[in-house]
């Protein structure tokens, strides 16, 4: 991965509600932004992002700026890779499968060139949650594509499988002092029925599901669980009922006095959704879009909404005794906007520090985030 350290296999087995294996893998050495390991446990940040949805306008701009020949996709990451490669583990949700052989469509069933994924590996990215809407939409064979190429990038993957195994199989992490699973799920699968004895191809929410696996992924010595919910209502900037009941049901669920689940990532909704400490845990009900063609809301009206989002980063800090909780000591999003022009992913604050008219769209952004009183337990607007 460019300008980050590559991973290793660590030997870490979990059993999940289906009695699965769990694998990780770790930063063998610091790379560039990231500090050598200090003295004694020591905390880590984790940055995570919204959608990356490439319509056909985006697949024919990845085209442009590859001169023509292929698809070159770092371009428009560029503006927030110096976030996404300070943080120890960097987390993006690739809400569609790849295609094969310059095939590649847009809405409504997508398959975008598998060069995505180095782009989001040079961006610092170490894995992403693949359960979506989006997942079965070319069969198995979509699935697969997806998961090697991002195999071949060195970016980890959560929430969709190949084979029986490997879905039984959790994705752990390891940025230096902790060990991460990484689970994620979708609300549907837009009624594309699983490939023919394949059940486990991806995941779909379940209460009780992921609470067992993040439980078996605790007892077999993960250090902090992170949950990806592909959920919520489109175009909705509040959080529905489900997301409010299913956000309020896991974060209340423990083992003894932890917490099962220690932070809960959410996309799907197109728009930025408000973050909420919920039951001491902290939840992005959704971060928007990172990166998609101009949109069109259910209204049938151009919405640029659609290609805002947020990118949230959480300091995590070791327990004062084994066995206990790693905290979340600070709190921090960043306001992110798809310049649909420009083809770029642009970092707000930094856009507005040098001169650029972002205010009124910086500002709707951080209203949203903090619409459910997320800066009274310490939520702040990070560069």
């Amino acid at each position: 991965m460019l300008a980050r350290s590559r991973q290793i296999a660590l030997a870490l087995t979990v059993v999940l509600a289906t009695g699965a294996a769990c694998q990780a893998r770790g930063h063998d050495k610091p790379g560039p932004g990231r500090p050598a390991p200090a003295a004694g446990p020591r905390g880590f940040t984790l940055v995570a992002s919204g959608d990356v949805l490439p319509h056909s306008t985006i697949i024919d701009r990845a085209r442009f700026d590859a001169g023509g020949t292929g698809y070159d996709f770092r371009p428009m990451l560029a503006g927030i890779r110096p976030v996404v490669s300070h943080a120890d583990i960097a987390l993006c949700h690739m809400e569609t499968v790849y295609g094969a052989d310059g095939a590649y469509t847009g809405y409504p069933t997508f398959k975008s060139p598998p060069e995505v994924a180095p782009a989001l590996a040079a961006t610092g990215y170490d894995g992403c949650s693949t359960a979506s809407n989006h997942t079965l939409d070319d069969g198995a064979d979509g699935i697969r594509r997806t998961l090697d190429a991002l195999d071949r990038a060195g970016v980890r993957h959560a929430g969709s499988a190949r084979t029986e195994e490997e879905a039984r199989t959790a994705t752990v992490l390891e940025p230096g002092p902790a060990k991460v699973a990484h689970l994620a799920y979708t609300y549907d699968t837009n009624g594309l029925p699983f490939p023919e004895g394949q059940p486990w191809a991806v995941n779909l929410i379940d209460e009780a599901r992921i609470v067992e696996d993040a439980r078996a992924a605790r007892r077999a010595g993960a250090d902090v669980v992170v949950v990806s919910l592909h959920w919520g209502t489109e175009w909705q900037d509040a959080p529905d009922d489900r997301q409010l009941t299913l956000a309020r049901n896991l974060t209340a669920a423990r083992t003894g006095n932890r917490p099962d689940i220690d932070l809960i990532l959410g996309t799907h909704a197109h728009v930025p959704q408000a973050y909420e400490k919920v039951n001491g845990t902290w939840v992005i009900y959704g971060m928007g879009d990172q990166i998609a063609g101009e949109m069109t809301n259910h209204e049938g009206a151009k919405d640029p909404r659609g290609n805002q989002s947020t990118l949230g980063r959480f300091t995590f800090a070791p327990p004062a005794r084994p066995g206990e909780r790693w905290k979340v000591t600070k709190a921090e999003f960043v306001p992110q906007l798809f310049d649909v022009d420009a083809g770029r992913v642009v970092n707000l604050n930094r856009a507005l520090a040098q001169g650029a008219d972002v205010r009124a769209v910086r500002d709707r952004i951080r209203d949203i985030v903090l619409s459910r009183g997320a800066a009274g337990d310490g939520l702040v607007m990070g560069e």
